[in-house]
C-alpha cells in the first residue's frame, strides 16, 4: 500500500482526539477525509505529515515508519500540507512565496550564501524555475508580482497550492481547501485538485463542502469523535445509516 495508517491515536490528556484509526491511502487517488467539528481531522493529518506524534500506531509510507520523523524529514520524502488557514508572507509577493518552497530540495549552506558559490546560485535559480512552473500551474504566474496581502481569498488558496507543489511531492494534504470561498471559486479549486492527480501527485483532503466531495473523491473516511466510523466510495457513504445520522444528516453538514 502506497500510504498506510495502522491503528493511529493520539491523546490529549483525557482527550483521544484520534482513537486506534486504520486507514490507507491510494497512489494517484483522491482520497478524503470528512466529519463533524471536533471529528479529529486536522489532527490525523497533523499526525501523518509530523506536526504531532502519535500516543500509538504507526505511518507507513512506501514501506517505510514515518510515524516519528519530524515534519521537515517527511516533507523531504514527499509529503506536503497546506493548512486550515493559509500561513503566508502577507507581505511578500506570491513569487517569492513559492520560491519559499523549493528551498527544501537545496543543499546549499552558510558558506554558500557567504561566498555566493556556484551551488548556491544554481539552486536559487532552480528555486525560481520551479515558482514559474507551479504558479503557471495553479494560473497564478501573471500576478507573481502582487503582495499576497492584496490578493483575493481564493488566489490565496492557489499560492498555498503552488507552495505544497514547489516542494516537489508525490503526496499532498490539503486542509479544507475550499474553506472561505464561493460555489464558483470552489468549482474552480476542484479542478485544480483533479490537475494535481492528472499530473501524477495523490491527494488527500479534508472538507466539509458534502456536493464537492461526493463528486470529486474516489475513496471517502469518516471520523466521529476520533474515531472511523465508515470508509468507502462516495456512493456507499452517501448512504451509510450511521454517517447521516452522525454528520451528513445533522446540522453540521455544508
Amino acid at each position: 500500500m502506497y500510504l498506510e495508517i495502522k491503528q493511529l491515536s493520539k491523546q490529549f490528556g483525557g482527550l483521544h482526539a484520534v482513537n486506534n484509526v486504520d486507514f490507507s491511502i491510494e497512489k494517484g487517488k483522491i482520497n478524503a477525509i470528512i466529519g463533524p467539528n471536533g471529528a479529529g481531522k486536522s489532527t490525523f493529518f497533523n499526525l501523518i505529515s509530523g506536526v504531532h506524534k502519535p500516543t500509538s500506531g504507526k505511518v507507513i509510507f512506501k514501506g517505510k515508519d514515518i510515524s516519528n520523523l519530524a515534519a521537515n524529514e517527511i516533507a523531504e520524502l514527499g509529503v506536503a500540507r497546506t493548512f486550515q488557514t493559509t500561513n503566508l508572507f502577507e507581505r511578500s509577493t506570491i513569487f517569492d512565496n513559492v520560491v519559499v518552497g523549493h528551498r527544501l530540495r537545496t543543499r546549499s549552506n552558510l558558506f554558500d550564501a557567504i561566498f555566493r558559490t556556484k551551488r548556491l546560485k544554481q539552486e536559487e535559480e532552480k528555486s525560481k524555475e520551479i515558482a514559474l512552473e507551479v504558479l503557471d500551474f495553479v494560473g497564478l504566474s501573471n500576478y507573481a508580482d502582487r503582495l499576497v496581502a492584496n490578493i483575493s481569498q481564493e488566489e490565496k488558496k492557489r499560492v498555498a497550492f503552488a507552495l505544497a507543489l514547489a516542494t516537489d511531492p508525490e503526496i499532498v494534504f490539503l486542509d479544507e481547501p475550499t474553506a472561505g470561498v464561493n460555489p464558483d471559486e470552489t468549482e474552480k479549486l476542484s479542478y485544480l485538485i483533479e490537475k494535481m492527480t492528472q499530473g501524477g501527485i495523490t491527494v488527500c483532503l479534508i472538507e466539509h463542502k458534502m456536493k464537492m466531495i461526493m463528486n470529486l473523491a474516489d475513496k471517502i473516511m469518516v471520523l466521529n469523535y476520533g474515531e472511523k466510523i465508515a470508509e468507502g466510495i462516495p456512493e456507499e457513504i452517501n448512504k451509510n445509516e450511521q454517517v447521516i445520522k452522525a454528520y451528513l444528516g445533522g446540522s453540521a453538514s455544508a
